[in-house]
């Protein structure tokens, strides 16, 4: 990339956080109530998302090729048994991350 290129690349990267930093500070102002589809979505996006990491993180899983899965089944297990104890979704994250990460490296 050429110089110019780099400062309009960091440029539209500075306006497109600044915008979706601002925008709903525009859009939703705290003296008016919150819109039902807004609350929709806060109770139910995050659960997609989190689905479709899973999705995301299971796709190359082969369960009848050597590890069948098993660093994975494991560090999700971490995960939930994490959660339901701390209840904590960074450090139940945090858990099952470094469990998959030395069972891969040191195990399997």
């Amino acid at each position: 990339m050429s110089l110019k290129q780099q400062i309009v690349t960091i440029g539209m990267c500075i306006a497109g956080t600044t915008l979706t930093r601002f925008l709903p500070f525009l859009l939703f102002r705290s003296n008016a109530p919150t819109p039902k589809y807004v609350q929709y979505l806060g109770k139910i996006l995050p659960g997609a998302v989190f689905s479709m990491l899973v999705v995301y993180c299971l796709r190359h899983v082969t369960p009848l090729q050597y590890s069948y899965g098993l660093p994975e089944l494991i560090s999700i297990a971490v995960t939930v048994v994490m959660h339901l104890w701390k209840r904590q979704m960074l450090l139940s994250i945090a858990a099952g991350t470094i469990c998959y990460m030395l069972l891969v490296q040191l195990i399997f």
